[in-house]
């Protein structure tokens, strides 16, 4: 089994770093990871700038560019072969609900999806890298699960996985989850710097909006493991026939 490893909180992140030592006991593991932390980049890549790859002192290669950047390098000729899994990871903090849609860590892994490998996204739910040790093993159990079920190098898939910040003994088994929802942004944070000029900085993520039984927030609140399937496809499916209607409604005023 071949494994490629990348992150957004760059390739010296503690991790990154757990999650190497548990999967090369299992596999063979690539890394490549960006330069620096890329956190909330979602899935941009760098189109107008040359991206470099380095090779670390611990054999990690990093690029200077984002998550995407690294998965899209690697999966196009930087590696000469096509891996088995793709795991992005591990976040320092947690990846549900709209997160998803900002996360850089699910922008890595949703790359080695849209190239046809199975993915995933896998975060601690706190910050600060308490028992991450713990984390990477349930990530080398899940993947041990995943191989002996015929479910690598097949067709593609893409899971957002979230890990309590516990030991090993206390982590809840694997909960199948749907995304729940935040409410919006607290308020951007402006400053004055030393030129006089106003700055301004996102605020945090607002508080849950939608932890009800079944999303992601409420099984991380009980300490499971939580799994939640993605899919790329934004297409609103359900309002189609609405939409259909609305615009043929629009037209037919135009020409009156």
């Amino acid at each position: 089994m071949k494994i490629l490893i990348s992150n957004d909180d760059g390739f010296r992140a503690e991790g990154i770093v757990a999650l190497y030592e548990a999967l090369k006991t299992i596999a063979e593991v690539e890394v490549v990871a960006p330069e620096h932390n890329n956190s909330a980049k979602s899935n941009a890549l760098t189109l107008h700038t040359p991206l470099y790859v380095h090779r670390a002192e611990n054999g990690f290669r990093y690029v200077n560019g984002t998550p995407a950047d690294c998965v899209h390098i690697a999966l196009t000729g930087l590696l000469g072969y096509r891996p088995d899994l793709v795991i992005s990871g591990i976040n320092n903090g947690a990846n549900m609900g709209d997160d998803t849609l900002y996360s850089g860590t699910v922008g890595a892994a949703m790359e080695g999806y849209l190239f046809g490998i199975p993915a995933m996204a896998v975060s601690q739910i706190d910050k600060g890298w308490a028992h991450v040790d713990s984390a990477a093993a349930s990530v080398k159990e899940l993947v041990q699960q995943m191989q002996a079920g015929d479910l690598v190098a097949t067709k593609p898939w893409l899971l957002n996985v979230n890990i309590p910040n516990l030991p090993l003994a206390q982590i809840k088994a694997a909960k199948l989850c749907r995304l729940g929802r935040r409410h919006a942004a607290e308020p951007v944070i402006t400053q004055v710097d030393p030129r006089g000029q106003t700055m301004y900085w996102i605020g945090n993520a607002g508080p849950a909006m939608d932890d009800s039984e079944g999303t992601d927030f409420h099984a991380a609140g009980l300490g499971h493991v939580v799994v939640t399937p993605l899919k790329v496809d934004l297409t609103d499916h359900e309002h189609l026939d609405h939409w259909s209607h609305t615009l043929d409604r629009l037209a037919a005023q135009g020409a009156a």
